[in-house]
């Protein structure tokens, strides 16, 4: 229990922050980041590889996409409505300054489609390695690459087209 505690459950706000960009919704990542914890407990003797942090990610990925395909009615993310987020992509409170700023970009990175917004994710706010990145994802070196690359490529222009309509 003490060896799970001290490889996995360190990374627990790590887990929680990527559920919620993959899930939005805090409940449901509170519920996903649950089963991927019991999951891992479940499984945690099974556990290879060079990171416990990767290992546990992955699973709680995968607990995030069944969360999704379980609440799909609800709306599965992918392809947000323009026009029901473009408020929060406009209108930045300028007093609230750095805040606004944070809150504007975190609405912008929301918008991406799921694949390039795990991969900034993880990569820019949780510093995984690429090698980290794909055993999470279970994809190819060179597609964490293209994704990173076309993700961030997707959000300049994002944060480019939201600035224009702020100051037109």
């Amino acid at each position: 229990m003490k060896r799970f505690e001290q490889q996995v459950l360190v990374h627990l706000d790590a887990a929680y922050n990527f559920a919620r960009w993959l899930t939005h919704d805090e409940a449901g990542a509170e519920d996903a980041v649950q089963e991927a914890c019991l999951r891992a407990f479940r499984f945690f003797e099974a556990q290879h590889g060079e990171s416990p942090k990767a290992w546990f990610m992955t699973i709680v990925r995968n607990a995030c996409l069944d969360w999704l395909k379980a609440n799909r009615q609800r709306g599965l993310e992918e392809e947000l409505d323009e026009q029901m987020h473009a408020g929060a992509l406009e209108t930045p409170d300028v007093a609230a300054g750095r805040a606004s700023e944070a809150r504007w970009l975190r609405a912008c990175i929301a918008t991406l489609p799921r694949d390039y917004r795990e991969a900034l994710v993880l990569r820019e706010l949780e510093e995984l390695s690429y090698k980290e990145i794909g055993a999470i994802v279970g994809v190819p070196l060179g597609t964490v690459m293209s994704r990173l690359a076309r993700g961030r490529d997707l959000l300049q222009e994002r944060l480019l087209a939201a600035r224009r309509r702020m100051t037109s």
